[in-house]
């Protein structure tokens, strides 16, 4: 599962949301201990037959369920099955079918055998029912928004331009929404999915399709069958009018399925998957087990991807047209990410939720291991810094990675279990080295291959590897909580020629941290790496220099999960931005708006090799005093950047100088192909002539998505009015949730424009609700969200001492200081 925060989902409705902080508040849960499922009975196949009514938005199916108990006898089964009509229950034994006594709650089918079975014997249950998802009462969560597992997308066709679809959500356990099962982690089973669907359609699930017949109704019947077993949360059936996109992997089919508008770009978007697939069966040394690879994309989805088994869903957010994918591929991360958990998560599975690290930190370091073979070291290692203050700005210090107590499962997928996950393994495989750790890892997946795994798993078979107690590294990072935030001081003994560094863990409460710890010391330009154990609240170490070091950097890759106060001298931070690591210059440029010197490293780093620091440091730069030569600078990468977003970031600084010199190259720009460029363009042109931005808006909004959506959006506010209040509001709570979170700000500025109480109340809680959840993955940007939204308050006590409605906007005012509280 890949969330996005870019985002993490988010709930819509104040009725979840009142639901979610009813829950917040009930401490119980914290004496809930979650045990690993009891495995009573054990899946062994399950052959599904399943058919749809799109009017009901019903599906009717049947069921086989093969199982054998797991240790002791059994004489009766459980399965979960939520919200469904139970039609029929029955034992089936080759053609003999017997009737089975059961009861049903609504959520779980109790059925009582016909006889005791031991676990030598397999037994055969076949369930007749109608699974009506629509119909269930669920609760998402802030990482999977819906839990009702089988979704209609547009069944009727009563909406224009959006497609018909019907695709499956498993994970966590909503399988049981559409198919009775043993819906646990722990469970593994083999598969036959049996689909009947209008003929128009096409339809993907697990494994490979092995039969498709026409009906006489004008339906056909597609038959998938799976082989190797895995678990019912991975189960998948997608249905809809798709282009189906055909490559390879050595003979396996490796397939995209896009809506047919984005067809002539699936391989754009998804191509690399063969190259991935080569790359992850080398680095594993495991081949890609299973019988094919297949990627769907679905409308509406309520997450950010899904690894269902040979069978991935991806939002829609993953069609980029042919200008989004001038600016960069920004689904790569999340198509290298679904298909490495066609190991780590579908090929060994997490055996409990708490123990979620297994899937889904290694999943998340997928995207590092990616980038560092496709683009290099230098690019994985900003992968790695971006990830970490991911984790560090989500406020969960107090979150184990291995939690055996949460108030719901879904809770699990969160920047621990992702972020901060990933950052461990990182420091695994920096304190075993890169052959270790990779031939540990394929320990582990031999040695629990199409089984359930948990934290200890792989703890050993790393130590069976490496011959090493990492019980220490374990208990500090898998089964404890918080990282170490450490204060560095640098020193030069000119008496003794030794440079020193104190090393101070400042974190709250008593827990000390062990870290291995890289000091590289700069004498004359010329750096020598000292390896030291950081093993006390308070450390020091001393390094032969025969003079002064022009500088001493720790942690020089960046490798600890820390929040590092570094206590470089101005001077010390430009010699790192000129000798340094990408992370050192990244670190000086983040560094620079303090520094005394500051203009003189940001001076240097917009021309930097690496596209990520020059584009940070033009957003440092933005609204600072220019030099003439750093603005002549600036105005050349605007025009012949090769990277179109670092274009983007200059065209905004230059925008910030007010210039209507710059009109001319603001209104070339605004029709570049990128849509980094023009929407940067369409904002900077409307500082300088509004009138002619607001001219070229019609022309646009044609083709506007990302950047240049946002910014066409940001301009057509400026004309919305309480006229326009169903229009603005709809777009917004109806939005996807990749589009939610970008036009939040637009929404936002929308408020200002509202004069009617009714409707400002109404605005605000849409607002301060989708805020409110998406602070639970995201504080940073909430926090950007409520400072936009303070200064709506300001703008309205403002206008309220100069208006004749000066009372609704003081009560305006009032109301949104309220909800910010």
């Amino acid at each position: 599962m890949k969330q996005l925060l870019l985002v993490a989902a988010l709930a819509s409705s104040a009725t979840l949301l009142a639901q979610h902080n009813t829950k917040l508040r009930d401490d119980s849960w914290k004496k809930h201990y979650r045990a690993t499922p009891e495995k009573i009975n054990n899946l062994v196949h399950t052959k599904i037959e399943a058919s749809f009514d799109y009017d009901k938005q019903y599906l009717n199916g049947k069921v086989w369920l093969t199982i054998t108990p797991q240790f002791d006898a059994v004489d009766s089964l459980l399965l979960d099955a939520k919200g469904m009509n139970i039609h029929q229950v029955n034992l089936v034994a080759g053609t003999v079918t017997k009737p089975l006594n059961y009861s049903y709650d609504s959520s779980v089918i109790r059925i009582k055998l016909n006889k005791t079975y031991t676990r030598t014997e397999k037994y055969t249950v076949y369930v007749a029912y109608t699974a009506k998802p629509n119909e269930l009462k669920v609760q998402g969560s802030s990482a999977i928004t819906d839990a009702k597992g089988l979704y209609f997308i547009n069944p009727k066709g009563e909406e224009k331009d959006k497609p018909t679809q019907v695709w499956t959500q498993g994970e966590t356990e909503a399988t049981s929404v559409w198919c009775p099962t043993i819906d646990r982690p722990n469970q593994k089973t083999t598969q036959e999915t049996i689909l009947t669907v209008p003929a128009k359609y096409v339809t993907l699930s697990n494994g490979v399709l092995v039969s498709s017949k026409p009906n006489k109704d004008g339906s056909r019947t597609d038959t998938w069958k799976m082989d190797l077993p895995h678990a019912p949360y991975l189960f998948f059936m997608g249905v809809g009018d798709y282009a189906v996109i055909k490559d390879s992997y050595k003979g396996k089919e490796v397939s995209y399925y896009v809506e047919k508008d984005y067809a002539n770009v699936a391989r754009k978007i998804f191509g690399e998957t063969p190259a991935m697939m080569a790359y992850f069966s080398k680095l594993t040394g495991v081949e890609y087990p299973w019988s094919k690879y297949s990627q769907m994309t679905a409308r509406d989805y309520v997450s950010g991807a899904m690894e269902n088994t040979t069978a991935t869903l991806h939002s829609d957010a993953a069609q980029q047209n042919a200008r989004q994918l001038v600016d960069a591929n920004d689904w790569e991360d999340v198509v290298s990410h679904e298909l490495f958990h066609h190991w780590f998560g579908d090929l060994v599975t997490a055996e409990s939720w708490s123990n979620l690290t297994v899937n889904e930190s290694f999943a998340n370091y997928s995207e590092l291991l990616w980038r560092e073979f496709k683009y290099g070291k230098e690019n994985a290692h900003l992968k790695n810094h971006e990830d970490m203050q991911g984790y560090l700005g989500s406020r969960s210090e107090a979150k184990d990675l291995v939690r055996f107590y949460y108030k719901d499962k879904e809770d699990m997928f969160d920047a621990v279990s992702y972020n901060k996950g990933g950052r461990i393994l990182h420091m695994l495989r920096n304190y075993v080295g890169d052959s270790a750790f990779f031939a540990s890892i394929n320990n582990y997946l031999t040695t629990n291959k199409f089984k359930a795994g948990e934290a200890h798993h792989v703890r050993l078979a790393f130590e069976e590897v490496t011959g090493k107690d990492l019980n220490w590294f374990f208990n500090q990072w898998y089964f404890g909580a918080g990282n170490p935030k450490l204060n560095f001081t640098y020193g030069y003994n000119a008496a003794a020629k030794m440079a020193t560094i104190s090393v101070k863990q400042t974190q709250t409460g008593d827990k000390v941290f062990q870290l291995p710890l890289a000091v590289d010391v700069y004498v004359n330009g010329t750096k020598t790496r000292h390896n030291v154990w950081v093993t006390s609240k308070t450390d020091s170490f001393s390094f032969p220099a025969a003079t002064e070091p022009n500088a001493i950097y720790a942690d020089a890759d960046r490798i600890l999960l820390a929040e590092i106060v570094e206590n470089l001298t101005p001077a010390q931070q430009a010699f790192m931005y000129k000798n340094g690591n990408a992370l050192a210059r990244l670190n000086a440029v983040e560094a620079a708006a303090e520094l005394e010197n500051g203009a003189e490293i940001l001076a240097a780093a917009i021309t930097d090799k690496n596209n990520t620091i020059r584009r940070t440091a033009l957003q440092t730069l933005a609204g600072s005093p220019l030099t003439e030569a750093v603005e002549n600078t600036v105005v050349k990468i605007a025009n012949t950047d090769v990277d179109r977003r670092v274009r983007a970031s200059a065209i905004k600084v230059l925008k910030e100088t007010g210039k209507k010199q710059y009109q001319a190259l603001y209104e070339k720009a605004v029709l570049d192909s990128s849509y980094a460029v023009a929407g940067a363009a369409l904002l900077a042109l409307a500082e300088v002539d509004e009138k002619k931005a607001l001219e070229l808006l019609p022309t646009l909004k044609k083709d506007a998505k990302g950047a240049l959506n946002q910014a066409t959006q940001r301009l057509d506010i400026l004309t919305k009015t309480d006229a326009d209040f169903d229009e603005v509001f709809n777009g917004f709570t109806k939005a996807s949730l990749q589009d939610k979170f970008q036009n939040a700000p637009v929404f936002i500025s929308y408020l200002n424009n509202i004069t009617t109480t009714a409707n400002f109340k109404k605005a605000v809680d849409a607002a301060t609700a989708f805020n409110k959840m998406a602070g639970n993955f995201s504080p940073e940007y909430a926090d950007a969200m409520k400072k936009e939204m303070r200064k709506i308050i300001g703008k309205k006590e403002a206008a309220a001492q100069n208006s004749a409605n000066k009372d609704a906007l003081l009560e305006q005012a009032a109301y949104l200081t309220e909800k910010l509280k």
